[in-house]
């Protein structure tokens, strides 16, 4: 063994210090420093690729050298983008113009990195001009002499002379000339366009992708689901509508319609499906709680693609009242098969049954409804149903026990576009339901009609201030006659937090029954905390009358706060509750996903 030498010990220690030193030391803070009027100058930064590299914790010098001469370009583009074709540009790394910079050498270290630009005065144009255009046609908003010229608005009118063409059929429209001139002592630009416009087209039959032939659902049905309108003028709006209607189905990972390059005999146009199944088979649960309410768990498992037809069959259950005040425990079974292009590619026929008991404080409901429906979409924000059910139900009340039976029909309309149904911001939604209920081996008849209408606004960036309003009617049969899950009373997590799960009804225990119309008005204001936080404060009230025409009834009220934690599948929601009105100094507490309303 070597003798230790000590001396050598210690300069190895010294020296491992040193580079514990050198490595724990943080790295030098780098400026990027941006001179140019407002807004220009964030518009510059947002582009900077610097400001990129920066973002990412990148301060070495090979990098940030490289990431400034690229600036060159992106500064340019910025300028040219908003009409500044004129200006002076800099890029300087510590003083130094950057595009003098040796990458393979770069200095050893970079403190500032500069961006200074003179836009000098914008561009406007001298002639604009983009020709053929279809009839009635209007160029871009903004393409027009005297108007700024800039690339971006240049962009804009090329694409939307094409557009035009390809709205009227003409799919293969393509500019094919372009004249760009700008005059820097006049600081004009001369613009032309020429667009070949090609034949109207109308579409051939649609092929599915030969990616796609292992497809569990049959080629015909996923035709007539895309629902390409063969023979018929083409659209660009057809091929979008194609795709949402088979990703609407869910039972495709991913749907995409291509528009074939060449034109097809006799003036046609091929498009091809490619699709992707998704998994058959899923399932899930969950759970809402209140302290007035108890617990509701809910569950089901759904299939995709049950007969190769892309129809949804789904199995539904529920059981609420768990722990509760309302009565007893309410049991639900549900059974749905969704047959999507039911004789439109917009359209669906929906069979469903449903087994039910309803534990109500005032009232136990057991029934058996089996039914079948249409629904239509019009649009993405206007959805229309209609259907027909056959209902047995039986229900012990102050009435005493009594037998119902009914053919229901119903329509409902839905108005949608909120920009997100759990969460919203902006937006509105409308759904409208009119139940007439025919009854017959002695039971009454009448119509039932209910409104629940949304609304949501944003205050800035944190703020949302939303509101409600439900109204419900029954006509044509008395408060005896209608069945006692068809008449209305107010209270709870649905109508009023605060009160009591449908304190507010007709007359008092035990001779207590709902109301055969119906009014409930919500408010909220939402506020966006740190991090995924939120709070919420809010107002509800509630009116119930034993007349369908809103006379002689009663109003509660509740009120309260709450918190809010945003998860991927939406807000978990706890919300605190006091009543307004009446006697009472209880506190409701409820908790669950998704917003309130």
């Amino acid at each position: 063994m070597m003798p230790l030498d000590l001396r050598s010990v210690r300069r190895a220690l010294a020296g491992l210090a040193v580079l514990a030193l050198v490595a724990t030391r943080p790295a030098l803070a780098v400026e990027l420093r941006v001179t140019a009027p407002e807004p220009l100058a964030g518009d510059l930064r947002a582009a900077s690729l610097t400001q990129t590299v920066l973002d990412e914790g990148d301060t070495t010098p090979q990098d940030l050298v490289a990431a400034a001469q690229a600036d060159y370009r992106r500064v340019l583009a910025v300028l040219y983008e908003q009409g500044y074709f004129d200006a002076e540009v800099h890029v300087r790394i510590d003083g130094r113009e950057a595009s003098r910079v040796d990458t393979l050498r770069p200095p050893g270290r970079v403190d500032v990195i500069e961006i200074a630009v003179t836009p000098g005065p914008g561009f406007t144009f001298s002639e604009a001009r983009i020709a053929p255009l279809p009839p009635a046609t209007v160029p871009a908003p903004g393409f027009a002499a005297g108007e700024r010229a800039g690339t971006g608005i240049l962009r804009e009118a090329a694409e939307a002379g094409v557009d035009s063409w390809r709205q009227v059929g003409h799919a293969k429209a393509a500019v094919t000339g372009q004249e760009i001139v700008a005059d820097h002592r006049a600081r004009t630009v001369a613009a032309r366009f020429a667009i070949a416009p090609g034949p109207r087209l109308t579409f051939a039959r649609a092929r599915i992708a030969p990616e796609s032939a292992d497809s569990k659902v049959r080629p015909e049905r996923i035709r007539a689901i895309a629902g390409i309108p063969e023979g018929e003028v083409y659209d660009p709006e057809d091929i979008e509508k194609a795709e949402r209607r088979l990703r609407r189905t869910g039972a495709f990972r991913s749907a995409v319609v291509s528009e074939d390059d060449a034109i097809g005999p006799g003036q046609t146009l091929g498009t091809e499906i490619a699709v992707e199944d998704a998994k058959p088979r899923r399932f899930g649960v969950g759970a809402e709680i209140s302290t007035v309410e108890g617990l509701r768990l809910t569950g089901f498992w759904l299939h995709r693609n049950a007969f190769g037809g892309a129809e949804r069959l789904r199995f539904d259950a529920e059981v609420a009242g768990i722990g509760g005040q309302t009565g007893g425990i309410d049991y639900a079974l549900g059974v749905s098969l969704t047959r999507p292009a039911f004789r439109h590619p917009d359209a669906q026929l929906i069979f469903s049954a449903q087994l039910e008991r309803a534990d109500e404080p005032n009232h136990v409901t057991d029934f058996l409804r089996v039914g079948v429906g249409v629904e239509r979409i019009v649009s993405e924000r206007l959805t229309l149903n209609a259907a027909t059910a056959f209902r047995l139900a039986r229900s012990e009340d102050t009435f005493g026990t009594r037998e119902f039976r009914h053919l229901l029909l119903s329509g409902a309309a839905i108005w949608d576009n909120r920009d997100s149904s759990s969460d919203p911001r902006s937006g509105t939604f409308a759904e409208v339901e009119v139940l007439p209920f025919i009854g017959f081996s002695g039971s009454a008849s009448g119509v039932k009609t209910t409104a629940d209408l949304r609304g949501y606004r944003s205050l800035g960036d944190r703020l949302v201030v939303a509101g409600r309003v439900q109204l419900g009617s029954v006509v044509g049969s008395s408060i005896a006659a209608t069945p006692p899950d068809f008449l209305f009373y107010s209270g709870g997590g649905g109508t009023v937090r605060g009160q009591g799960y449908q304190s507010l009804g007709v007359g008092t225990a035990p001779n207590k029954t709902g109301g055969r119309s119906f009014a409930a008005l919500s408010t909220e204001l939402r506020a966006d905390l740190s991090g995924n936080f939120g709070a919420v404060a809010f107002v509800d009230y509630g009116y119930v009358a034993a007349s369908s025409s809103f006379n002689g009834g009663a109003w509660h009220g509740g009120a309260g706060i709450g918190v809010r934690y945003k998860t991927g599948i939406g807000p978990i929601r706890a919300d605190l509750a006091v009543p307004i009105t009446g006697s009472g100094n209880s506190v409701s507490l409820y908790v669950g996903i998704g917003q309130a309303f």
